[in-house]
């Protein structure tokens, strides 16, 4: 049976404890206990979240944990000295170490990371980095992992993090029925940038919403203007007005954004050719999608590829 341990302290941030709800049903889709599931502080007892209800803790047991979980905060305050000798000790009998979202910088503070990969919310990268010149911070990944270290980012990322490390403890599939039975509209990858394009768009209306949502599923179909306005239910017209005060772009340069998404994490996460990736997100040739990759990134898709395989290569060696 797999232990994991969240490490609960005062105001830590109640999204945190969402993860547990993956556990919760690795039990119940698998038909046995394969996780126990902690809440554990330096003291024990309850313990105050940020949003002002308490959590009942326990004291860290002698024989540790297969895996420690480091809670997230809102407000970046440096760890005291009791949280991090405590997180040391948690560490050193744990065969995985995970933070979510600036429980990075505890982990940091504690000098678990030094020398690592780690990555944490997009909005503290520049904090992070000028503190800890030591930790290679890979601020765009939604989260890493390097040996046993496991470092997310935002919060909701945590459920991500349980969602792969059930995958890795238990299977695939397993982690799939998981994040089926969860809701969960996609099971998203370490390679997953932490800003979406459809969140960068930021539509306000439902009708902008809607149509964008039908775009991002339905990317080798015909996405014109006027079949996102149809789907909106509204003219061609008012569309493209609409959509370009709400999100600043006009609907062709936001459908190709969601397509370079889409294709990015193709082309890092499996080994489907070029003409394959470009077809499947609705670029239709590798030179229609070369040319996008040009102007968004400044290199083209086989070139990424290839810089994501040979640092795989190297992280290896």
């Amino acid at each position: 049976m797999h232990s994991v341990a969240l490490i609960v302290y005062p105001r830590f941030q109640s999204l945190s404890l969402s993860l547990a709800s993956v556990f919760e049903c690795a039990n119940l889709l698998r038909g046995e206990q394969a996780y126990e599931f902690h809440l554990v502080s330096p003291k024990g007892g309850p313990v105050m979240s940020s949003q002002g209800f308490s959590v009942n803790s326990t004291a860290m047991r002698p024989e540790g944990y297969d895996t420690v979980i480091v809670s997230s905060f809102l407000e970046l305050d440096d760890p005291d000295s009791e949280l991090l000798a405590f997180v040391q000790s948690a560490s050193a009998q744990s065969r995985r170490v995970v933070s979510l979202c600036v429980g990075a910088f505890v982990l940091a503070e504690a000098g678990l990371l030094d020398g690592r990969r780690a990555t944490t919310h997009w909005l503290h990268a520049p904090a992070f980095k000028q503190r800890y010149p030591k930790i290679q911070l890979e601020e765009d990944r939604l989260f890493v992992i390097d040996g046993h270290l496991w470092t997310g980012a935002g919060m909701s990322a945590g459920v991500d993090l349980a969602l792969a490390m059930v995958e890795s403890d238990l299977g695939v599939d397993l982690a799939r029925r998981v994040a089926r039975k969860l809701v969960i509209y996609q099971r998203r990858g370490s390679e997953q940038s932490q800003l979406s394009a459809l969140l960068e768009l930021d539509p306000r209306s439902d009708r902008v919403q809607l149509a964008m949502a039908y775009a991002r599923e339905n990317l080798t179909e015909d996405l014109s203007v006027e079949a996102l306005a149809a789907v909106a239910r509204l003219s061609p017209r008012q569309f493209s007005r609409v959509f370009r005060e709400e999100t600043g772009q006009t609907p062709a340069k936001a459908i190709e954004s969601l397509r370079l998404e889409a294709a990015r994490v193709m082309m890092e996460t499996s080994r489907h050719p070029v003409e394959i990736v470009a077809r499947e997100t609705g670029f239709g040739d590798r030179e229609r999608m070369r040319q996008a990759f040009l102007r968004a990134f400044g290199k083209p898709p086989q070139t990424m590829r290839n810089e994501l395989f040979s640092l795989a290569i190297g992280q290896r060696g």
